[in-house]
């Protein structure tokens, strides 16, 4: 289920659905719908949960690792090595 700011990097394959966009992010999630903005001021939109995971699945979504998990992976590697 896909969470409040995350963002993820759309395929070159259906930037064309999306105001060319090259990333959307994760405004709000009710359970049912999705609302999203779209990277570089092209727009905002909304969707089907459903048809979110449909474009994960697909892979023409991909997440985009966020600051957070970047932290968290650097202090991993700093207490293996």
């Amino acid at each position: 289920m896909p969470i409040e700011g995350v963002k993820y990097q759309i395929s070159q394959a259906i930037q064309c659905n999306f105001n060319s966009a090259e990333v959307l992010s994760v405004v709000r999630n009710d359970g049912r719908t999705v609302q999203f903005t779209l990277g570089e001021g092209k727009g905002y939109g909304s969707m089907p949960v459903e048809h979110l995971n449909y474009l994960l699945r697909k892979e023409s979504l991909t997440q985009i690792p966020g600051q957070r998990g970047l932290l968290n992976r650097e202090n991993s590697e700093k207490q293996i090595g």
